[in-house]
């Protein structure tokens, strides 16, 4: 068997020129994964809601805001799965919401568009755990709610919310450029506290 002659020159050449190719390719790709965070004060919707959806009331019982995340954040990691409401098989956004609901024997609507004016809706500056963060879906220009979240804390301005994300199933997420040109409002239901 012939051995390959190793030229030490070349590979040493080679060495940082592929290092530097590596390094640039993760900071190129964290870049453009990179978002702004937007403050809460500074949130206004732009979306004009296209579809009349009746006023809902949702019984929230004598459940704590603050029970209600805990268990949410329990389900970080499930899978996405479009129209399940099944922890095994992986939730949508509503299946999420659903899913965490019932949990506690509160029942909610099953869709995203039928929670539209479920609850009170409040200025996001003032949204706390357990308000329902609502988006359009994909196209900003929809008018139509079809993403939903639980605000999980609102400090110093910085609001953040658990979803079911296609891409990455159940998530805490902050208010960034991503969801800005989606967002539609923020509904408060149950009692204030």
């Amino acid at each position: 068997m012939k051995k390959c002659p190793v030229n030490l020159p070349s590979i040493l050449f080679l060495a940082p020129v592929i290092l530097l190719i590596i390094l640039t390719g993760c900071s190129a790709s964290r870049r453009s994964t990179s978002v702004e965070t937007v403050k809460s004060g500074e949130i206004k919707s732009t979306v004009a809601i296209k579809n009349k959806v009746a006023p809902r009331t949702i019984n929230t019982k004598n459940i704590s805001p603050d029970d209600l995340v805990k268990f949410a954040e329990t389900l970080i990691g499930v899978k996405y799965r479009y129209g399940s409401m099944i922890k095994e098989k992986g939730f949508d956004c509503s299946g999420f919401i659903n899913y965490v609901f019932n949990h506690f024997n509160i029942s909610v609507p099953r869709t995203t568009v039928e929670f539209t004016n479920a609850g009170k809706e409040i200025p996001v500056k003032y949204s706390k755990p357990g308000d329902l963060i609502l988006f359009t879906g994909s196209d900003a220009n929809s008018g139509v709610v079809g993403h939903m979240g639980i605000v999980t804390e609102n400090k110093n301005g910085e609001l953040k919310f658990i979803h079911a994300s296609s891409s990455r199933g159940v998530m805490i997420s902050g208010m960034n450029s991503y969801f800005l040109p989606r967002f539609v409002k923020v509904n408060r239901v149950f009692p204030v506290y």
